[in-house]
């Protein structure tokens, strides 16, 4: 999906949950290299229409907005439609949004499973299948953002991790049944971002102290992995590519 003749529409990438933190700073990287954007956003308005307003500073009439609730699935077939029908094609699904908070066994309820399982894979499992026909139509790809805690559960986050364990295996799974019109690959983040008001400095040194690098990765380490997914991957698909400083190597 190069773009280097100049001659050919930009690429269209929607990405779910991009008002904010690695959804956000992978919509300014793809934004930069020359893509049109359909940013999605839940709540955050304002952050959305900032997040455009920026980019459109260099490149005007390159971003929309489409507010959606992912947990109401019966508006997806739309929500695609409406993201496609902004410039006639869509090339990039980007599966970004995601809820995460703790789950301790003895506790878990059942909105806990709704939530988690709605937002980390329900969600894009049928927001994959409502793009799928237009993205075939453009030789397009999938991106889902799984975690290193598909494979390594964390401990009190049981419901999040078995999503993004399944969330792992639908990207392998739709890369069998949709290929080969179709790539779909997961990257799956270490420590970039750290959840908001949830670790002390203590407890991210000691993360950190078990990672290869020694060191806590950058938004853009996502966002650019992203984009080498995009437009130079073209023989890689149903992989999972762990950005995590070397984290998944220790014990």
């Amino acid at each position: 999906m190069d773009n280097d003749n100049n001659s050919l529409p930009p690429p269209v990438v929607l990405i779910t949950g991009a008002a904010h933190r690695i959804g956000a700073t992978t919509a300014r990287v793809l934004h930069e290299a020359g893509m049109n954007l359909v940013i999605h956003y839940r709540n955050s308005n304002q952050a959305a229409t900032e997040l455009r307003n920026e980019l459109e500073q260099n490149r005007p009439d390159s971003v929309a907005l489409i507010q959606a609730d992912l947990h109401q699935t019966a508006t997806f077939d739309s929500m695609i439609q409406q993201a496609q029908s902004v410039w006639g094609q869509l090339d990039v699904l980007i599966n970004n949004a995601s809820t995460f908070y703790p789950t301790p066994v003895g506790s878990i309820s059942e909105q806990n499973w709704d939530e988690l399982i709605g937002s980390n894979l329900k969600a894009p499992l049928f927001l994959s299948q409502a793009a799928a026909p237009y993205l075939k139509q453009r030789q397009g790809n999938i991106i889902n953002i799984v975690d290193i805690h598909a494979d390594r559960p964390l401990k009190e986050h049981t419901v999040y991790s078995m999503a993004k364990a399944g969330l792992a295996m639908l990207t392998k799974s739709l890369a069998r049944e949709l290929g080969p019109e179709l790539r779909v690959n997961g990257i799956a983040p270490g420590a970039i971002l750290w959840p908001e008001n949830e670790l002390n400095e203590a407890s991210k040194e000691e993360i950190l102290s078990r990672t290869a690098l020694k060191r806590s990765g950058e938004p853009t380490d996502i966002a650019n992995t992203a984009l080498f997914l995009i437009e130079h991957a073209h023989y890689i698909t149903g992989q999972i590519i762990s950005v995590d400083g070397g984290r998944t190597l220790s014990n």
